[in-house]
């Protein structure tokens, strides 16, 4: 399809690492005009949130109930976390597998980490031939809810070591989490509604069909590759 460079470097960072995040990152070093980066969100969030609702019924047909499996291709196949994370809940609410929450989760901050690679990478590649001296900061482009993951991760570890005894602060610790469970799924629920919010027909209208194909080709095949992926991986580990 013959589209811009611009708009190819930033459907290819969205569908590949972490939807809008990804975009809005790579735009300025890549000099995006504000239209491109609005019809790329508009056109991952669009494949995105299909993805989201269909992906988690296609999983448990294809992969019967593997938590492992189904997680693993859900968090490789769909942009953005956000989606990521409420398919996972999806298929957890419908066929009763927390499990699978968990891998999906794991799998796409995993992928979101490559930002710090790709999009330096995207900004060489694009200004190769400028001879002007482009200066980029890690601390600009790092995923920072990868920290907050981590550390969460952390804090849930160190209080299930510290309160193992059966107590009262074992019970206070118990309750607690459980609390921030049912706040995690209101907060899933609020950045499903921000997607939602975020997808803008009339801006993708506005710039032709041609991308927005692009984006389809991209997020289907997105989808083959994981399949491939995890078959290959089942076999070389079996």
């Amino acid at each position: 399809m013959p589209i811009s460079s611009k708009m190819s470097y930033l459907i290819a960072i969205g569908t590949s690492v972490c939807g809008a995040t990804a975009i809005v990152a790579t735009a300025p070093v890549i000099n995006a005009k504000k239209t491109e980066v609005a019809y790329a969100i508009a056109n991952i969030t669009l494949f995105g949130v299909i993805a989201m609702l269909v992906y988690p019924y296609f999983a448990e047909w294809y992969f019967d109930n593997n938590a492992l499996e189904a997680g693993l291709f859900l968090g490789t196949s769909i942009h953005e976390t956000s989606q990521v994370a409420a398919a996972g809940l999806i298929y957890d609410q419908q066929f009763n597998n927390p499990e699978t929450l968990d891998v999906a989760t794991v799998t796409k901050l995993i992928r979101n980490t490559f930002l710090v690679i790709l999009i330096p990478l995207f900004a060489f590649l694009y200004n190769r031939g400028e001879f002007k001296e482009q200066k980029y900061s890690i601390l600009s482009i790092f995923p920072y809810f990868v920290i907050g993951f981590i550390g969460m991760i952390i804090v849930r570890n160190l209080g299930d070591q510290f309160f193992s005894i059966e107590g009262d602060n074992f019970y206070i610790w118990s309750q607690f989490i459980e609390y921030l469970k049912i706040l995690a799924t209101v907060f899933l629920t609020m950045a499903m509604a921000a997607v939602g919010i975020s997808i803008n027909l009339g801006e993708l209208k506005s710039m032709g069909y041609k991308p927005f194909v692009v984006g389809l080709i991209a997020a289907v095949t997105v989808g083959i590759i994981s399949l491939i992926y995890i078959e290959t991986l089942k076999n070389f580990l079996i």
